[in-house]
């Protein structure tokens, strides 16, 4: 048997782990695997979550954050990084100075509030997010109620909140386009405004999309792509794993899947 490249596109996701596999850490090595690169993991919290909500986080101290990160960087420095939930202050200073000065690709996934309708970032680490992550982030990927938050802006004009949020320190914004009225991602890169027609699927298994989408779009940029095809493949990825997503998994809504995992099995014995 030929031995096996081991050159696989590395890709870390830094964020908060959820118990019930649907979004978070779990959510994003599927995306990674299904875009075909190495996912590693730096996790800064723990959630108690399943389909139907968030009962409990679990903070991890930032010396243990910070020794993940070293860990990584020094023996498996990723391609491109994506963060997810970073919940409080103390772990976006730490995050922040692990980044800083770093060259590769950042994707920012502002998350803010689950679908579950659970905080899952502390009002004082907003001003945390953005003045630290922002300026270090090659795009931040909010939601349209994410972007409305951190700007301040009551409209669902998808252009003007990307003007916005680059307005604050971002070097590029792309506004997902799973809710409002209009179903479209928006990116603004480069001054050059993008629209990107994306799928909407009237499936009970949504949990998990952003993350998807965001994880996706950091691996694609890991592998080489151009943030304006990295988008359009992310976007694509997202619909895919909603359109499969896996209702009746619990009592909330199911998780989406990435994977497909209805097309796999193990492995057939001789």
């Amino acid at each position: 048997m030929q031995p096996r490249d081991s050159s696989a596109v590395r890709v870390l996701t830094i964020a908060s782990s959820d118990s019930g596999g649907g979004a978070g850490i779990q959510a994003d090595l599927k995306a990674f695997a299904r875009c075909g690169v190495h996912g590693m993991s730096v996790i800064v919290a723990l959630t108690a979550q399943n389909t139907v909500g968030v009962s409990a986080i679990h903070q991890c101290p930032p010396d243990f954050i910070r020794a993940q990160l070293e860990a990584v960087f020094s023996d498996l420095p990723p391609a491109a990084v994506k963060t997810g939930m970073l919940f409080s202050e103390p772990i976006i200073t730490t995050v922040a100075a692990a980044l800083a000065g770093r060259s590769q690709p950042v994707v920012l996934d502002p998350v803010m509030i689950a679908s579950s309708g659970a905080r899952l970032l502390e009002p004082a680490a907003v001003r945390a997010l953005v003045g630290s992550l922002f300026p270090l982030a090659t795009v931040v990927t909010p939601n349209l109620m994410e972007a409305q938050a951190l700007t301040g802006l009551d409209t669902e004009d998808r252009r003007v909140l990307t003007e916005s949020l680059v307005a604050l320190g971002a070097r590029a914004a792309l506004v997902t386009g799973g809710h409002g009225s209009r179903p479209v991602d928006h990116l603004l890169a480069d001054g050059q405004h993008l629209e990107i027609p994306v799928s909407r699927h009237d499936r009970a298994a949504t949990h998990g999309a952003g993350c998807t989408h965001s994880a996706a779009l950091a691996a694609c940029l890991g592998r080489g792509d151009p943030l304006p095809v990295a988008a359009r493949r992310a976007a694509l990825l997202a619909g895919l794993a909603v359109e499969r997503g896996l209702t009746g998994l619990g009592a909330g809504d199911g998780p989406v899947d990435a994977l497909d995992i209805a097309s796999f099995s193990p492995p057939e014995l001789d």
